[in-house]
This record gives C-alpha cells, sequence and structure tokens, in this order.
C-alpha cells in the first residue's frame, strides 16, 4: 500500500508537470515551484533523522526507517524539475546546474544511491550508531550539490 501510494504521488507530480507543458505555457515557474516542494519535503524527511543521529531527539528505529524509505523515493524526484532556464525567477539555483549538467546529474545520483543504502541500513538498525555513518554519507551527497549548485 505504501508503494502504491509512493507510486501514485510520484505519477501526480509527473502528470501534473506534463500537462502544463502541453499546455504551452511557461514552465520555468511552474519547475521551480515543483523542485521548491520537493526539496522541501525531503527536508521534512531528513532533518529528524539528523536529530536522531545528533541525539537531540531520541531515536526511534520505525520512524527513522520511514523516513529512510521516504527519502530515497525524493531523491528521484527533483531532476525533472531543473528544466532549461528555470534557473530565473524566484529559485536558489544557481545556472551552473545547466553549464554543468552532467556533473550535477551525477551528484544527484549519488545521492539517490546513497539514500537508497540509508533505506537499507534503516530497515534493521537498532540505534543510532547503526545507522550514522550511512546518514552522514547521504548528507554528504546532498551538500555535495547544495556548494555548487545552490545560492546561498
Amino acid at each position: 500500500m505504501k508503494k502504491l501510494l509512493k507510486v501514485g504521488i510520484a505519477g501526480m507530480l509527473s502528470l501534473g508537470l506534463s500537462q502544463v507543458a502541453n499546455a504551452g505555457g511557461d514552465m520555468t515557474e511552474d519547475a521551480i515551484e515543483y523542485r521548491q516542494a520537493v526539496m522541501e519535503i525531503i527536508v521534512w524527511n531528513f532533518r529528524p533523522m539528523g536529530k536522531m543521529v545528533k541525539g537531540k531527539i531520541p531515536y526511534d528505529a520505525q520512524a527513522f526507517a520511514k523516513k529512510a524509505e521516504n527519502l530515497a523515493f525524493l531523491s528521484h524526484l527533483p531532476l525533472e524539475g531543473f528544466i532549461p532556464g528555470s534557473d530565473k525567477g524566484e529559485t536558489d539555483a544557481k545556472s551552473a546546474i545547466w553549464n554543468n549538467w552532467e556533473d550535477f546529474k551525477a551528484k544527484l545520483e549519488a545521492f539517490q544511491q546513497e539514500s537508497a543504502k540509508l533505506a537499507e541500513v534503516a530497515k534493521t538498525a537498532t540505534t543510532a550508531k547503526g545507522v550514522k555513518s550511512q546518514f552522514i554519507e547521504t548528507a554528504k551527497t546532498c551538500k555535495g550539490c547544495h556548494k555548487p549548485y545552490k545560492r546561498n
């Protein structure tokens, strides 16, 4: 059921974006809004895991595993929101993304891979220590993209 819901959400997001494209409207604002929404949801899932790993809140294996599973799924959504020209407007995306597309895409793929590993580790970990090293690796791939490609 969870996977079906996730596939449904991804499908709706993709369908919504494609319908706007077919309408012939300016996609840049929609693309910016889409990727910002996805990033907010990523942060929503990432932040509590970080607090658990840092000992700021108690480790909850079930909650951590759920957030890690969500993150692994969500890591596949941002790319389609980085359409040409969407570095203009209300965005923190640098034009370097489009100038270095293959590097940007490789960094996003690294985030996807590390997020998937985190979700696997989280399935069996019973302590924050059990997920900490993979959480750190996942966080590095996230920040590895922010430094060269995100303003602020």
